[in-house]
């Protein structure tokens, strides 16, 4: 059974290579949480109108 020992550089390349995957995971998080946002905004802005519409008809009802 033979043993393999990790060189500096072989140290160093998989630093690199973790640094590169960490990056690009940030990235896609970045994109996917910035698409969620502007998901929320747009059904909390329909929840909102749709809640205002109901609020005005029950007060015209009741007017």
């Amino acid at each position: 059974m033979t043993t393999t020992i990790a060189t500096k550089a072989d140290l160093q390349l998989l630093r690199q290579e973790t640094r590169a995957e960490l990056q690009l995971l940030r990235q896609e998080m970045k994109s996917s949480l910035e698409l969620l946002s502007r998901d929320m905004i747009v059904r909390l802005g329909s929840m909102l109108f749709l809640g205002l519409g109901l609020l005005f008809a029950a007060l015209k009802l009741t007017a």
